[in-house]
């Protein structure tokens, strides 16, 4: 059931068969000279909407502004902080709430670091606050961490990649603009650099050139057969 299609008498129809509900979160951001800017939200809610046709559950509209650091300088990021995630996510989950939800999934098509640490540090105050409140935490990146290296050739494939690329491959293919080159970021992960651009000018990290929409579908195809599994669980799951 996607929130933002239904009227209020099918949200509490609806409620009747499910008290679980998907945020799907991304970002805008630069995802090479190939990639829309929105691909981290579009994985999330495309995820999250094939789920809703296998299993009963509610798809909340996506929330498309996320914390993005090591490509803050690159044009067409526009990022928030972690504390206005925080916060927006916190009012969220406490509305949702208000409103009979009690199992909230957090699906994140963005997997930085301090984004998902936000993520999940709202997650763990609000399951202590509240008794029978159930939450997930994950990114798209986690329901195909298992598999993705029966898909993808492309050793530490990441950002605007071979993975990535057949993701929108098999979504949005008339978004797709060609094939950025290959590309790693060439400064070390633990220094802090005031000019991103300088060590990863390009914004991709991986090989784009590999990416085809046949491994995008089994790469999603996955995502979707493991959010359906979480989403049965996260009613009984004891916590």
């Amino acid at each position: 059931m996607i929130i933002d299609e239904i009227n209020m008498e099918e949200f509490k129809n609806g409620l009747q068969k499910t008290q679980t509900i998907i945020l799907p979160l991304g970002t805008v951001e630069e995802h090479g000279t190939h990639l829309p800017l929105g691909t981290d939200t579009m994985h999330a809610w495309e995820v999250s909407k094939m789920a809703a046709q296998k299993v009963d559950v509610f798809v909340a509209p996506s929330v498309s502004y996320g914390v993005c650091t090591s490509t803050a300088d690159h044009p067409g990021t526009f990022s928030i902080s972690a504390d206005s995630l925080r916060l927006l996510v916190d009012e969220l989950i406490h509305s949702f709430y208000s409103k009979g939800l009690k199992n909230i999934i957090l699906l994140s098509g963005h997997a930085g670091g301090l984004h998902m640490s936000a993520l999940k540090e709202v997650a763990e105050e609000a399951v202590r606050e509240i008794d029978d409140l159930n939450m997930a935490v994950l990114s798209v990146y986690d329901l195909i961490a298992k598999k993705i290296g029966e898909v993808i050739e492309t050793a530490n494939d990441s950002h605007a990649g071979e993975g990535e690329t057949s993701g929108i491959l098999f979504l949005r293919p008339e978004l797709v603009k060609g094939r950025a080159p290959e590309e790693y970021p060439t400064r070390v992960s633990h220094f802090i650099t005031r000019d991103k651009l300088k060590y990863w000018p390009g914004g991709v990290w991986g090989d784009p050139g590999k990416a085809s929409k046949e491994k995008g579908e089994k790469l999603l195809g996955v995502a979707v057969e493991d959010l359906v599994g979480i989403i049965k669980e996260i009613d009984t799951f004891e916590r």
